[in-house]
């Protein structure tokens, strides 16, 4: 059966009225063919997350409905060994109080620190280099990252080829490991590669449908404001680094005003969903932002260093990268699912942006 987590939000609530709840469900759990593996409760932030077999997240809300009445305000699909790797477990603490009526009392928040690298395609950093030099580098920036994470208490939750995705309880080991990581991979390293670090935090469900999906994408969007020398950090990293006396020195970090942090979200927003559209230009990008020309190439050469046009194009010309690399299209089919009219132009931005033709990067996939 599949796996969900929920998300409750009840101000207030404490580790006791969580347990009673929990037992409350699994009094019914057979009923609605669900099976209550365990929770998480963060009383400071009035918030408890629960995970869940079940048949479908109707199933799970009408378990909660009958049990107690308190119900999610949302429902994700999950696995379990993903869970497992961002929150290391999915079954109850070995070690919980009892309390005087039978109940398994615990509080673990489910709050999380994630530690996100990037690199660019290793396709092209084969292209550039060779393949024998390119996967040493990689397997020695790989066996950097893994032993930092090893010590600094971090947990690897993915690694696609192209970047890591860790997970941490700690904001300061997070950003110590970080910066052990910058520290071991030498200057020409970062360069080659294109190397870089954003760190930013999160709870397991929020907006997005993905398991900590709003905070990996902060992480990710951190990483393209970043240069090969700095470790980017966001707003709400910077203010639990603060709570615990760390001291950020600006030379090393690269931070954001939270007005700006929702600006970045809102523009790649707009991207994710438009890019496709061959007539969805700047003037299309100003309205849906509600920004004017000027205030937008502002804040696109300030966080950037890009125009808004260069960096649409930018946008584009990495998803049909992408697109070239999952689905192996043809280079006319690339052109116009990526928003470009031309295939000859198309060509030309791909060989300036990526150093080789369309063609020669197909050819380089086999």
């Amino acid at each position: 059966m599949p796996i969900y987590m929920d998300v409750h939000h009840v101000p207030g609530v404490e580790a006791l009225d969580l347990a009673e709840a929990h037992r409350k469900d699994m009094l019914v759990q057979d009923e609605y063919h669900c099976k209550c593996l365990t929770y998480w409760i963060d009383e400071a932030r009035g918030v408890a997350f629960c995970l869940i077999e079940a048949p479908d997240p109707t199933d799970v809300a009408a378990m909660h409905k009958r049990s107690h009445g308190f119900m999610p305000s949302k429902i994700i699909e999950v696995e379990n060994e993903v869970v497992q790797a961002f929150l290391g477990r999915i079954h109850d603490p070995e070690e919980t109080v009892i309390s005087n009526n039978g109940l398994k009392v615990f509080s673990e928040s489910a709050f999380r620190i994630l530690l996100v690298t990037d690199i660019i395609d290793p396709v092209l950093l084969r292209h550039k280099l060779d393949l024998e030099k390119a996967n040493g580098l990689l397997n020695r920036l790989n066996s950097i990252i893994r032993k930092e994470l090893s010590a600094h208490g971090g947990r690897e939750v993915e690694h696609a080829g192209n970047g890591f995705i860790a997970s941490f309880s700690s904001a300061v080991k997070a950003v110590h490991c970080a910066m052990a990581i910058q520290k071991n991979i030498s200057n020409a390293d970062r360069k080659l590669t294109g190397f870089k670090i954003g760190v930013s935090a999160g709870e397991p469900v929020s907006k997005s449908d993905k398991l900590f999906g709003d905070a990996i994408k902060m992480a990710t969007h951190l990483c393209t404001i970043s240069n090969n020398n700095q470790i980017a950090i966001a707003s709400v990293v910077k203010e639990l680094l603060v709570r615990e006396y760390f001291k950020i020195n600006q030379k090393n970090f690269t931070t954001l005003l939270p007005q700006d942090e929702t600006i970045v979200v809102s523009l790649f927003n707009k991207l994710e969903k438009n890019w496709q559209d061959s007539d969805f230009a700047v003037t299309e990008l100003c309205k849906s932002m509600s920004m004017s020309k000027s205030q937008l190439y502002r804040k696109t050469i300030a966080l950037w260093g890009l125009a808004p046009n260069l960096l649409l194009k930018e946008f584009r010309l990495e998803k049909a990268r992408e697109l070239l690399k999952k689905q192996s299209f043809n280079i006319s089919q690339t052109t116009f699912d990526s928003g470009f009219n031309s295939p000859s132009y198309f060509t030309k931005c791909f060989k300036k942006k990526f150093g080789l033709l369309p063609a020669s990067y197909l050819n380089s996939l086999q």
